[in-house]
């Protein structure tokens, strides 16, 4: 093996390449729990045909573009690496082998996309959707992540490498890209629908429960291994993001509380999401404090976040923009508050010394990707949109988009309904088990009216 090669240092990386991998799935549960039973299938898919494409596009060209010596003003890569050609088996990044490190990338590239598609679901033609997948990650997200990941010594990435935007582990390039993307299809594909009208409340609370636990659990790769070696900063980050995790989720259930008088599942779910999201550019600079004081902070703030859709009236099916772009935003520009200069970068936030530099440094790179990625996500919708179609008609949307376009359904009722066919007229009760009907007809009141109020606000 080469000098300076680290066998512990790649095994790491290439167990965090997996844990990374195994996220996506997770997003599919997390986003198909979400969803209508309707549309579960589609929200899964949607996920895991990003694993497909994504895979496939990194390996011909977009680990060039993404990481390949600099092609000029830290914009973007060369074609040196087109098929991954060029990169030996004994080529190192660091202690790991190039192969490893490209690998761990790869898995970033994948869930990026996979996370917009939270944002239109019920209402994407699976065509267009691929399609968008392939044209978003050539023309933002592997540009984007030159800016953001390329390290060269000063002559790297235009936003990391030269003009110091602390990103750990992609809250720029991965969170604020993929949310204000999401943003920019809502808009060109408009609302459900229904929306605003019809109960569109999550199907399955346990399926989403499943996937941000595979979320939270896939994350110590994300974040722990951005480090790329097994030392003090990947165990630092395990630790910020454990703690941020916990309190971004107690902070969502109290602000959920206040607001409408209920701790959610989903508002746990969905507070721990936003808690991983906020502190995955952070978790890297700032201390077990700080990562607290993130989590809380995302947490509250990004409870409050969601509300915005029903204000400015834009249909963000699953609260992409609340949970990533904010949260996204919020850890981003936190760090230029509690980074103490002592944890993996020596940059300092404010409260350690720092003056506003590192925040106005953070401050231009959240503007730079958000404004990016929205209009370029908006042109590459609109385009498909004018061409194939991005969105499905209105019987499809009405019968369920799983049948039209998957010929399947994520729940097979046909046994549930033979059998209630064979005998139309249910039991009566015996004494042991009847119930009031005036009790009955209280408690399904009182269901009926806690689910409807936390349909639309809870989150």
């Amino acid at each position: 093996m080469p000098d300076g090669f680290s066998a512990g240092d790649t095994a790491f990386v290439l167990v965090s390449a997996a844990l990374v991998m195994v996220m996506t799935p997770g997003l599919a549960f997390f986003y198909g729990g979400m969803v209508r039973a309707k549309s579960t299938l589609n929200m899964l898919a949607m996920s895991f045909l990003s694993l497909g494409i994504v895979s496939v596009l990194w390996v011909l060209y977009g680990y060039s573009l993404s990481f390949g010596p600099d092609a000029g003003a830290g914009l973007i890569g060369n074609l040196d690496f087109l098929g991954m050609q060029g990169i030996g088996l004994n080529d190192l990044a660091g202690t790991i082998p190039v192969t490893a490190f490209s690998a761990f990338q790869l898995m970033f590239a994948i869930i990026t996309p996979a996370l917009i598609s939270g944002a239109i679901a019920d209402r994407a033609k699976f065509t267009a959707w691929g399609l968008f997948v392939a044209l978003w990650v050539t023309v933002v997200y592997f540009p984007v992540a030159h800016w953001v990941f390329f390290f060269d010594g000063g002559n790297g990435g235009w936003l990391g490498d030269r003009n110091g935007v602390i990103d750990f582990a992609g809250g720029t390039a991965v969170h604020i890209n993929a949310g204000v993307a999401g943003l920019a299809l809502c808009l060109v594909l408009g609302r459900r629908i229904g929306f605003r009208k019809d109960p569109m409340r999550p199907h399955s609370l346990p399926l989403v429960m499943l996937g941000s636990g595979l979320l939270w659990f896939g994350w110590f790769g994300f974040n722990a291994g951005s480090a790329l070696a097994a030392n003090g900063v990947a165990a630092m980050a395990l630790i910020n993001t454990q703690v941020a995790t916990g309190a971004a989720l107690i902070g969502w259930l109290i602000y959920e509380k206040l607001r409408h008088g209920a701790f959610t599942t989903l508002g746990a779910a969905s507070g721990a999401v936003a808690g991983l999201v906020a502190i995955t550019p952070a978790c890297g600079s700032v201390s077990p404090l700080g990562a607290v004081a993130i989590g809380l902070v995302a947490g509250a703030v990004c409870a409050a976040a969601i509300s915005l859709k029903y204000r400015f009236g834009f249909d963000d099916s699953l609260d992409v923009v609340g949970v990533h772009a904010v949260g996204g935003a919020i850890g981003s520009l936190l760090v230029g508050l509690f980074a103490t200069g002592t944890v993996g970068q020596t940059a300092k936030g404010l409260f350690y010394g720092g003056g506003f530099e590192q925040l106005g440094k953070q401050a231009m790179g959240v503007a730079v990707v958000a404004v990016y990625s929205f209009v370029l996500s908006w042109l590459l919708a609109k385009a498909i949109d004018r061409t194939i179609g991005f969105r499905v008609s209105e019987e499809v949307e009405v019968a369920g988009i799983d049948q039209a376009e998957h010929a399947e359904s994520a729940y097979d009722f046909s046994a549930l309904g033979s059998g209630l066919g064979r005998s139309s007229v249910a039991p009566a009760p015996t004494p042991a088990t009847a119930v009031p009907a005036a009790t009955a007809a209280a408690t399904a009141a009182a269901v009926a009216k806690s689910t409807e109020k936390t349909e639309v606000d809870a989150r």
